[in-house]
């Protein structure tokens, strides 16, 4: 009797520990046959990018306004640096035309080599001993106002290329004349030499803002 009830206790005892073996093994085996997870690969860097052309363009653009603002650049200088910058973005525009609106690397290589030899031009022009200085007088302290707002239509982009060349041709004309009336009046302007000179500044003004205010700038057209 005391040797079956311990046959019998036994049993239960036994199906338990089978039952563990089973379950591990299950544990064990659903590890190994799972795959290490992949090792994370590290991020390359992306090339940081050429500068676009349209953002070259506005970076010559702003360092001419720098220099016209300064006056290290005189307005005879900035008139052939935006005949130019004008030159190239007209050539510029008639390749994209030609192709879709995009440009093609021989096309893109051409026009990075043109603003190669803008940029040294600029760099030459506002470190030589040519400046825009215009003195305390009205007459001078009129033209370094137009001077400014010029600067401030081309850093703006209210102002192309090519309306900002005409408007430095317009005061470098008004420039020659001031300097050709007072050497011939021993430095000095006369009463009416300043009427004049003042005549022709009203006429320029009028002129930087309509080019200022119209539909043209440095990207194409103006959003309304």
């Amino acid at each position: 009797m005391k040797l079956t009830w311990l046959k019998w206790s036994a049993l239960p005892m036994a199906v338990l520990m089978v039952g563990t073996a089973a379950m591990a093994q299950d544990q064990s085996s659903s590890q190994g046959s799972s795959s290490p997870a992949p090792a994370t690969q590290a991020a390359t860097p992306a090339a940081k990018p050429d500068p676009s052309i349209a953002q070259r363009k506005e970076n010559q653009q702003d360092r001419i306004a720098n220099g016209v603002k300064s006056g290290q650049l005189t307005a005879g200088e900035t008139s052939k640096l935006e005949t130019k910058e004008a030159a190239i973005n007209a050539e510029t525009k008639a390749d994209r035309a030609a192709n879709g609106g995009k440009l093609t690397s021989a096309e893109k290589t051409q026009i990075n080599k043109q603003q190669n030899g803008v940029s040294k031009q600029i760099y030459a022009d506002k470190h030589n001993a040519n400046t825009a200085q215009y003195g305390n007088n009205k007459v001078g302290q009129r033209r370094e106002n137009q001077q400014d707002r010029i600067a401030q239509g081309v850093k703006s982009g209210q102002l192309t290329a090519g309306e900002t060349a005409r408007l430095e041709n317009q005061q470098k004309g008004i420039n020659q004349q001031v300097k050709a009336d007072r050497a011939a009046n021993g430095g000095k302007l006369t009463a009416g030499e300043k009427v004049q000179v003042n005549h022709e500044q009203n006429r320029a003004s009028r002129n930087i803002y309509r080019k200022k205010h119209n539909a043209r700038t440095q990207g194409g057209v103006k959003p309304k």
